[in-house]
């Protein structure tokens, strides 16, 4: 086995984009935490929390051979599928919003639906080293299981982000081409009836088609979004100028942190992100193409396609191309398990760029 140099430059910017988020969600909710918990850096303190978590499972990722998760992976597939479905047990379960995601374990509180993401990959990653005939519908039937537990949370967001990102998997363990056209047409009719059977869904649609319609209602949100952004300019109102985060836009620290961002660092500090992502997803392209076994080739792969894919969601609903998802930015918004699950999947990276067949 051949040890190479850990990639510093991923570590680095990864280390550049957890600070700057940690600073924007204190920037972001220092008004509402004062206001809701008496203490304006109370989202600050839990952030640096999982932060620190974050790293801490990093560089346990980073130490942990990869190729372990080999034979791991069914034990983590089953896991994580408890995980999700124990958010509908009585006593496990926290329903809140009219949804149920997360499980209370005291100590604190998980959102499964984060950590399937990364399982998902790793088990796929395993599968797909080898090959195989005759694997799409079994591939077909666990995506499914997996979307549908989310659905029922219900996370819409999330499950467009794992099906996107165990289509690309299946893709890149050189599946027929004609498996992708076959299996669009049902996603695209899928997704359509789901968001006809739900009010909430058919507004976010409706509203994305027109932004106009109901100000005060399904409109507010992208409204409040867009007026953000567009109050930036080039050059921003300041760090610490924001006047959407008094209460006028909502999920301000966590799915649209980037208007928070737009607006006070301008399209220039938006730019300067948006690059700091690519220089990430970059790296992890280069860590894929470079390592030595194809299980190895594969978890990079999916790794990166999933941060990736995330970003242009969280991105692509802030600026209007697509309807509003509730999907996080990485690295940046407001979250524990999330973040964590993040930063341990980097760390894997990172395994990944020094343990070379």
């Amino acid at each position: 086995m051949k040890h190479s140099p850990l990639d510093w430059y991923l570590l680095a910017v990864v280390l550049i984009l957890l600070a700057f988020g940690v600073l924007m969600v204190y920037d972001a909710s220092s008004s509402s935490a004062l206001r809701d918990f008496g203490d304006k850096y109370y989202f600050l303190k839990d952030q640096l929390k999982w932060s620190l978590l974050g790293i801490a499972g990093m560089v346990g990722a980073s130490f942990f051979n990869y190729r372990r998760f080999y034979k791991l992976s069914p034990l983590i597939l089953i896991g994580s599928l408890a995980l999700l479905a124990l958010v509908f047990i009585p006593g496990f379960g926290i329903r809140a919003y009219g949804a149920h995601r997360w499980i209370n374990l005291h100590f604190f509180v998980l959102q499964p639906s984060e950590f399937a993401k990364l399982a998902l990959i790793i088990y796929l990653s395993a599968w797909f080293a080898n090959r195989e005939k005759g694997r799409l519908l079994p591939f077909v039937v666990l995506l499914v299981i997996f979307v549908t537990l989310i659905l029922l949370e219900p996370d819409m967001g999330t499950a467009i982000i794992l099906s996107g990102m165990g289509l690309i998997m299946y893709f890149l363990s050189e599946a027929p081409l004609w498996h992708g056209l076959a299996l669009l047409p049902f996603a695209g009719v899928g997704a359509f009836l789901l968001i006809l059977r739900s009010s909430y869904r058919l507004k976010r649609l409706t509203t994305f088609l027109d932004p106009s319609a109901d100000p005060l209602g399904a409109s507010y949100h992208i409204r409040q979004v867009l007026i953000a952004l567009g109050s930036g300019g080039l050059l921003g109102l300041g760090l610490g100028n924001s006047r959407q985060k008094y209460s006028y836009l909502p999920e301000a620290t966590t799915d649209s942190i980037f208007a928070i961002i737009g607006e006070e660092l301008g399209f220039i500090g938006a730019i300067i992100l948006l690059a700091a992502f690519a220089f990430v997803f970059l790296r992890g392209f280069r860590i894929a193409l470079k390592a030595g076994d194809k299980f190895g080739k594969l978890l990079a792969a999916g790794i990166v396609s999933w941060l990736a894919l995330q970003t242009i969601v969280n991105l692509g609903s802030m600026v209007a191309i697509i309807p509003l998802t509730g999907v996080p930015l990485p690295f940046v918004s407001y979250g524990g398990s999330a973040l964590v699950t993040e930063m341990v999947a980097v760390g894997i990276l990172l395994n990944i760029s020094k343990n070379k067949a």
